[in-house]
């Protein structure tokens, strides 16, 4: 191996070992490839000359590069000489890696270079300017297996992959495909068509084959429904986020919507043959979901599930749902799968959950539940004691408050607008962050051994005794805006972690020097300073610290320099961080002048100046007041010298 990268070449060595088998020359200012150029070089297999400026490969230059199996010329110039260098590539056999992306290379180019390139397996033509896909465009890679086109501008593809037989790994991302209809590619294991404007994906429903596809990547688009899936599929993984997706089931209710027709035509555009009619609210249009494992709906408009949708996916293992319409969710009715591990229901409209304990108890495996950002109220009071593996769970900003042990025991109410974790021992993770807390019960952790407690956005929160029974399990505890004052943190020998932001704090707690924390976020709070001392203890200590939003006293910034020099820590946001100096101006704290302070006890050269223009205030009044005093006996000794002398007569 022969490594040239960054080296301002302009051609390619000629001094290098008869017997290379790779040679990187990337970064450097090669133009052409003259025919003479790797001559040298007849055992290469590795070729690589991305991020030059080659306009050209003259058209001889790979005639005893018979072994040359990897071709690297991505980010060059190649639109300027693409004829000729389409003769040199079709002088290699054995070429199966080939990278043309970043050339300015459009349809007709590309098509050129990739003639009868019949040994190609992996091809990169991404960040070119590619629009239209035909059959003419691959039709001699039969060996291709995996094909990259993201970030050109594509808005069609008719039959361009028909004679890619072998293909299993294609990339569309980044394009502008305004739909994928017919889609017939059996073979395919892996289809990213992301970051496009898809209103509809419809796979043939005619096809017997079992599809072989795996992974179907359609976010970023603009899907109005559910893409319309194979019958027969071994699909895993199905990314739809960013859409805007719903289902129509409600509306095959001809009762509520009898002018409503069930049926919806799609036309080929180009000449209105091979008309699909689909009806929308048929299960059958789901496709085969049975193999499914990740469904991901983030950001979307999704109502409700369709009746029996969620038992037609036994192999479910996460469902990402946040940021869509839910109103309600029945777990009993919907019957989710013992696979399920993941369930993230954030930033909906749920105003209640039901379920029963059955439904609960089948849900052995449901490991992370975020419920956070809903409008939850009442839940099912035995909604996470009988989840048996939960580790995570994220409550935030709902209105539930955490029952007292004695009253979760008593209750045999099936709905309480209390939550409670009682025997739940796999659980780590609580985040409990804007719910309108006032006070946490003293047992309410017992018999847990949490890591992660999030408590902060909850003004008055009292908190003192409640926490510790976790003083050796907490790695990280959130008090940001809770009101808290003097807490004492040295129980917490664990703790990494700590937030106790937004509480107008006018100094650090002392109680903190003694904890090993990496993390501290004290933003927004009313610190004029940090001593020296505290200062050093931290600064050996911490790696990251948020101070940003207190106003710091200028001419008291030790702890800013002991921080800066300090290598390993990092101020977030140090270029905001703010200071204000005797006549309440602001300045950057990293661009404040230190010779406007004395170093010694931080004392500012504004109070000199001040004390300067106290003393000569005080002077001249005193000069004033005895000038008045005696101005009436001057006055009339003046007058008497002056004007009271003795006549001649």
């Amino acid at each position: 191996m022969a490594l040239c990268n960054n080296a301002k070449l302009s051609h390619v060595p000629q001094d290098l070992s008869d017997y290379l088998e790779e040679l990187q020359l990337n970064y450097n200012h090669i133009q052409t490839l003259q025919d003479d150029s790797i001559l040298r070089y007849p055992s290469l297999k590795t070729l690589s000359l991305a991020c030059n400026s080659v306009e050209k490969i003259e058209s001889n230059t790979f005639q005893d590069s018979k072994l040359l199996e990897s071709l690297n010329l991505a980010n060059n110039n190649l639109h300027f000489g693409f004829q000729e260098t389409s003769y040199a590539l079709k002088q290699l056999p054995c070429l199966r890696a080939l990278d043309l992306s970043e050339n300015k290379l459009d349809d007709k180019m590309a098509t050129t270079l990739l003639q009868n390139l019949t040994s190609l397996e992996y091809l990169n033509l991404s960040g070119n300017l590619l629009q239209r896909l035909d059959e003419t465009s691959f039709q001699d890679l039969h060996l291709l297996k995996e094909l990259n086109l993201q970030r050109n501008i594509i808005f069609e593809i008719d039959a361009a992959f028909g004679s890619n037989h072998k293909l299993q790994r294609l990339n569309l991302a980044f394009n502008y495909l305004p739909c994928l209809t017919d889609f017939d590619m059996s073979q395919l294991l892996v289809l990213n068509a992301s970051h496009n404007f898809i209103e509809w994906f419809i796979s043939r429903q005619d096809i017997n084959e079992t599809f072989q596809l795996e992974t179907l990547d359609l976010s970023n688009n603009k899907l109005l429904f559910f893409p319309f899936l194979p019958s027969q599929s071994h699909l895993r993984n199905l990314y739809l986020s960013h859409n805007t997706i719903s289902f129509y089931e409600h509306l095959a209710d001809n009762a509520k919507f009898p002018n409503l027709t069930t049926t919806i035509e799609f036309y080929n555009m180009k000449n209105y043959t091979n008309n699909v009619t689909a009806q929308l609210w048929n299960d059958s249009l789901h496709g085969d979901i049975s193999s499914l494992e990740i469904l991901d709906l983030r950001v979307n408009q999704v109502k409700y599930f369709p009746q029996g949708f969620i038992r037609k996916m036994p192999m479910l293992a996460r469902l990402r749902m946040c940021t869509n319409c839910l109103a309600t969710l029945n777990l009993t009715s919907e019957q989710f799968s013992v696979t399920l591990y993941e369930l993230d229901l954030s930033n909906n409209r749920l105003k209640q959950i039901a379920a029963d304990e059955g439904s609960l108890t089948a849900l052995s495996n449901l490991t992370y539940v975020n419920l956070s950002l809903n409008k939850l109220e009442r839940l099912p009071s035995e909604l996470f004691s009988l989840l048996s593996s939960l580790r995570s769970v994220d409550l935030s900003y709902n209105n539930i408050d955490i029952c007292v042990s004695e009253e979760a025991e008593n209750s045999t109410d099936m709905i309480a607008p209390c939550v409670d974790w009682k025997e739940v021992a796999s659980l780590e993770k609580l985040y409990l962050k804007g719910c309108n807390l006032k006070i946490i019960p003293p047992s309410a952790f017992a018999g847990l051994s949490l890591t992660h407690l999030e408590l902060s956005d909850n003004p008055g929160l009292i908190v003192k005794q409640s926490i510790q029974d976790l003083s050796r399990s907490l790695q990280h505890l959130g008090l940001g805006n809770t009101q808290i004052r003097d807490f004492d943190f040295s129980p917490f020998h664990s703790l990494k972690s700590l937030s106790i932001s937004s509480n107008s704090l006018n100094h650090l707690p002392n109680s903190l020097l003694n904890l090993d924390l990496k993390v501290l976020d004290l933003r927004d709070n009313r610190l004029s300073t940090i001593p020296p001392g505290h200062a050093n203890t931290l600064a050996l200590k911490l790696h990251h610290v948020f101070l940003t939003g207190n106003p710091f006293n200028c001419c008291q910034t030790e702890w800013f320099r002991t921080f800066e020099a300090t290598k390993t820590v990092n101020m977030v946001a140090k270029s905001d961080l703010e200071c204000e100096d005797i006549l309440q101006v602001r300045h950057r704290v990293e661009h404040f002048q230190s010779f406007l302070c004395l170093q010694q006890n931080g004392e500012s050269i504004y109070w000199y100046i001040l004390l300067f223009l106290s003393i000569s205030l005080t002077f001249v009044s005193i000069s004033i007041i005895v000038l008045l005093t005696f101005k009436s006996k001057m006055l009339h000794k003046s007058i008497k010298n002056k004007c009271l002398k003795p006549t001649s007569y």
